[in-house]
């Protein structure tokens, strides 16, 4: 899948997304005020297909240890905008030049349990490109098929204890890597604009 089959599917208008998705009868207090962040969703081609770039977080993190992420985070006072707050992460996280992304466009934001705002940045990288981990943020980079990842099929909702209630969350598997929460409902709206 080229570039410009991605910048369609972005094209096609979609809603915001939430951590509180699968979860209606979650009250959300009025006005809350959520902290801009930004994740670089990058699509890299491969002599395998299209494959996106996805991090294991360190273990030793005070938050998210160990699950699987995009690159990314809080947008700064510095940064001019998302996809230059996604870019920088990139480059802090996983050694990723930005002048080998082309920007393709932003995906619907997605509100997470933790009160961010994250706006998902899809990139496209078409060079070859050698990770290089932040060690104290990033246990490892890794790639997942665009196949697998755009497939409905292989997405299942799971459900776990949280504060109390029962959450309910996507979670789409590849390998060893469990992906889930936030990261896979983001990857699930692109799959169901990918459809």
């Amino acid at each position: 899948m080229g570039p410009e089959a991605l910048i369609r599917a972005l094209e096609r208008p979609a809603p915001e997304s939430s951590d509180y998705d699968l979860n209606p009868g979650t009250v959300l207090p009025p006005g809350r005020k959520l902290r801009a962040a930004a994740v670089l969703v990058a699509i890299c081609e491969t002599p395998r297909g299209p494959a996106v770039l996805l991090t294991k977080r360190a273990s030793g993190l005070q938050h998210h240890p160990g699950q699987i992420a995009f690159p990314g985070g809080k947008i700064d006072a510095g940064d001019a905008d998302a996809e230059a707050a996604a870019l920088r992460e990139a480059r802090e996280e996983v050694g990723l030049d930005p002048s080998l992304v082309r920007i393709l466009g932003r995906m619907p934001a997605h509100e997470t349990v933790t009160g961010y705002s994250v706006t998902p940045v899809l990139g496209h990288i078409s060079d070859v490109f050698v990770p290089r981990r932040e060690i104290g943020e990033v246990d490892e980079v890794f790639l997942v098929p665009l196949a697998h990842l755009r497939d409905l099929s292989a997405y299942r909702v799971e459900r776990r204890m949280w504060r109390g209630d029962w959450r309910r969350y996507y979670a789409v598997p590849w390998g060893p890597y469990y992906i889930w929460g936030a990261t896979a409902r983001m990857l699930r709206g692109l799959a169901e604009r990918l459809r």
